[in-house]
C-alpha cells in the first residue's frame, strides 16, 4: 500500500499557512486567472503548478467514468486546505479560495475513495493575504474543512481494510502484520468520530478487556491483532490477570473470514455515516467546539491508552496509534488556533503554548521512528522514554484543555 500522503512524517502546521477559503468579493475572483483542473480516472491535470497569493479558482472537470473529488492539501499532505466533491461523470465544478504564500499538493480522488490519483506539486508565492469575511463565515469554514479531513480520512481506511483483511483471512500473516499499524492509524486521527457512534467503536476498536466487561462479543482490529500475534501460553491479557489463553482460541479460517467481513462492514458504516447529512449536522451543531474537544478528545486517547502500552498489547505498534492521535489532534487545533489568537495576548499565547506542546511530542516521537518509516515497537521503550512522553503529554492537556473555553469567549 503506498503511504506516502497519509502516512508521510509528522510536519509543522499553522492555520496561518493555510489557505484559507473566507468570503471574498466576485471582482477579486473575476480579477484572479482560472485554474482548469481534468480529474479522469487515472489522473488529475493541473493547468499550473505555481500562482501567486490571494483568490484561485480551480475549474474542476470530470472526465473519467466515476465521480470524483479534487483536493487542495498542506504540503505535509495531510491537511486539505480546500475541497470540492460529487463531481459526476462529465461535470464540471470550481473550488474557489484565497491562497497564502506556500507549498501544497494537488489530487484527484475518482470513486471517492482510496489514496487519490495525479498528485502534484503546487508553489503559490507573493505576499501573506489578510483573512476576510464575517467571524460566521469562518467558522463554518473550520467546520467544514474538518468534515473534509475527516471524510479523507475514512475514505482512505475502507481500501485499506479491505486489503489487511484479505491478508489475514488468506492466512498472509506476514503481510497483515506489516499493514496492521498502517491501517489503524487512519481511524485513530478521527477516531472521536467513530466513538461518537454507539456500538461502532466497539465493534471496531475494543480491546478484549474492555469487551469482556461491556458483556459484547469481542471483534474488530484487536480480536485480528491476538489472531497475528498469538501470546505465549503463560501470557497475561492486558488486564495482567487474565490468562490469554482463558476463553480464548486462535480462529479458524471460518472466523477469520467472519471476523474480517465484520469489520470490511464496519469501517464501511463509518464511512457511510461521514458522507450522509446527519454528520455535517452533527458537526454543524458543535462547530468550533466540536473541532476543539476533538483535539482534546485525541490528546485523551493518547493519555488513557497509548502511553501505557495496552492499547496493541499483543502487537506493540501502539506508538503508531499515539503518532496518528497526535496528527489527528493537531490537525484539529490547526483549524481553531487562529480563533484563538484573535482573542487578545492571552489568547495567542495559548495557541503558542500548545503549538510547542505539539512541536515537543513530536521531537520525542521522531527519536523513535516515524509512520512513514515505521516505530520501534513498544516493549523497547525505557521507564525513561514513558516518563518523558507522560511529561510532554500533560504539559499539553493543560493548555490544550482551555482551548474550548477560549475560544468561545
Amino acid at each position: 500500500m503506498n503511504t506516502t500522503r497519509a502516512l508521510g512524517a509528522l510536519a509543522a502546521v499553522g492555520v496561518t499557512a493555510l489557505a484559507l477559503a473566507g468570503c471574498v468579493a466576485k471582482s477579486d475572483v473575476a480579477a484572479s486567472d482560472t485554474l482548469t483542473v481534468d480529474s479522469s480516472d487515472a489522473g488529475c491535470e493541473v493547468s499550473a503548478a505555481a500562482a501567486t497569493s490571494g483568490t484561485l479558482a480551480f475549474d474542476v472537470t470530470n472526465s473519467g467514468s466515476q465521480v470524483t473529488e479534487f483536493y487542495l492539501l498542506a504540503e505535509d499532505g495531510l491537511r486539505i486546505i480546500g475541497e470540492v466533491e460529487n463531481i459526476a461523470p462529465g461535470a464540471s465544478r470550481s473550488l474557489t479560495l484565497v491562497a497564502q504564500p506556500g507549498e501544497y499538493f494537488t489530487l484527484c480522488k475518482p470513486g471517492m475513495i482510496g489514496e487519490g490519483v495525479g498528485r502534484a506539486g503546487f508553489s503559490v508565492s507573493g505576499d501573506k493575504i489578510a483573512a476576510t469575511g464575517d467571524d460566521a463565515g469562518q467558522k463554518q469554514q473550520a467546520v467544514d474543512l474538518y468534515a473534509a479531513f475527516v471524510k479523507d480520512q475514512v475514505e482512505q481506511l475502507a481500501p485499506a481494510v479491505e486489503t489487511f483483511v484479505a491478508a489475514y483471512e488468506s492466512g498472509d500473516d506476514a503481510a497483515a502484520k506489516e499493514q496492521f499499524p498502517q491501517v489503524r492509524a487512519f481511524y485513530e486521527r478521527i477516531e472521536p468520530v467513530a466513538e461518537s457512534l454507539g456500538d461502532l467503536d466497539p465493534r471496531i476498536d475494543f480491546r478484549e478487556v474492555d469487551a469482556v466487561a461491556d458483556g459484547i462479543d469481542w471483534t474488530g482490529f484487536h480480536r485480528i491483532e491476538k489472531d497475528l500475534w498469538v501470546p505465549a501460553e503463560d501470557a497475561l491479557n492486558a488486564d495482567d490477570e487474565t490468562p490469554a489463553w482463558q476463553d480464548w482460541a486462535p480462529s479458524t479460517p471460518e472466523e477469520r473470514a467472519a471476523f474480517g467481513d465484520q469489520l470490511i462492514a464496519d469501517v464501511q458504516e463509518l464511512n457511510d455515516y461521514v458522507h450522509s447529512d446527519d454528520f455535517q449536522t452533527a458537526l454543524d451543531e458543535q462547530g468550533i467546539a466540536g473541532i476543539s474537544n476533538g483535539a482534546v478528545g485525541l490528546l485523551d486517547e493518547v493519555a488513557t491508552g497509548k502511553i501505557s502500552g495496552e492499547e496493541d498489547w499483543w502487537s506493540g505498534t501502539d506508538l503508531w496509534d499515539f503518532a496518528a492521535n497526535v496528527e489527528g489532534s493537531k490537525m484539529a487545533f490547526s483549524l481553531v488556533q487562529d480563533f484563538a489568537t484573535a482573542k487578545g495576548d492571552e489568547g495567542e499565547a495559548l495557541a503558542d503554548e500548545i503549538a510547542q506542546g505539539y512541536a515537543d511530542l513530536e521531537t520525542a516521537l521522531a527519536q523513535h521512528g516515524s509512520l512513514a518509516d515505521g516505530f520501534v515497537n513498544y516493549s523497547e521503550l525505557t521507564e525513561a522514554d514513558k516518563r518523558e512522553f507522560t511529561d510532554l503529554i500533560n504539559a499539553l492537556a493543560e493548555p490544550l484543555s482551555q482551548l474550548t473555553s477560549t475560544i468561545l469567549e
